[in-house]
């Protein structure tokens, strides 16, 4: 059975081969490694490999990890999970980045709940297929919720997030991605803080970096199979 170690390693080698196939800079893209579900003592393998970047879906769960891990202390915390306004101050208080808002009233709160001089980083979620299964604003709304975000002093924009609709054909796939990268290009000229699109996990990696992904959020392959 492969180690976690090993596991990160192929991980890192795809990321480097598929930027390197889409001619693209090297170290333009990283790795978040989603760790939720997964023990402590899991999180500290893949740190001694050379992962820094943690993301995790549950509240209570991630903020349990990062007082465990409070000694690493550059480890960077992401927050990629549904939040509910009654987390949101555990959130603003433990994590450094949060990469799904699509909603006004949670950046307001997260805003007004972090003590300064900390500054959130934030992703915007866009549900970039219009699926109704699917959490992200609109693609029509993103100008709007962006500039709104923007107006937050304690809150700081870094890019857009998106999870395509399931079971996509490649080539819908590609159109999704191509167009999330659209978006974030459009974005990059208005916004000086933006730098990050967030796209493509285990199974889509590749198509994710050829189609301008910045970071690619991955779990089963580094950790393996969720609990």
């Amino acid at each position: 059975m492969e180690t976690i170690a090993e596991r990160l390693k192929s991980v890192q080698i795809t990321i480097e081969q598929s930027t390197l196939d889409a001619h693209r800079p090297s170290n333009t893209v990283k790795l978040l490694a989603v760790s939720k579900t997964k023990p402590v003592s899991d999180i500290v393998l893949a740190y001694e490999a050379g992962q820094r970047l943690f993301g995790e879906n549950y509240v209570q769960e991630g903020v349990e990890k990062i007082k465990a891990l409070e000694s690493l202390d550059d480890i960077e915390w992401y927050f990629i999970g549904p939040l509910q306004s009654n987390k949101t101050r555990l959130v603003a208080e433990h994590f450094d980045w949060v990469q799904a808002i699509d909603r006004l009233k949670i950046a307001q709160r997260l805003n007004d709940q972090i003590a300064p001089p900390k500054i959130l980083n934030l992703c915007i979620q866009v549900n970039i297929d219009d699926d109704a299964n699917k959490a992200g604003i609109g693609v029509n709304e993103l100008n709007d919720f962006a500039k709104a975000i923007t107006e937050l002093p304690n809150l700081r924009l870094r890019g857009l997030m998106t999870i395509p609709k399931a079971n996509q054909s490649v080539t819908e796939q590609t159109a999704s991605f191509a167009h999330m990268s659209v978006l974030f290009e459009s974005l990059k000229k208005q916004y000086t803080t933006v730098d990050t699109l967030s796209m493509g996990m285990s199974g889509d990696t590749q198509n994710a970096i050829n189609n301008g992904s910045t970071m690619v959020r991955v779990g089963t392959a580094i950790f393996g199979s969720r609990n």
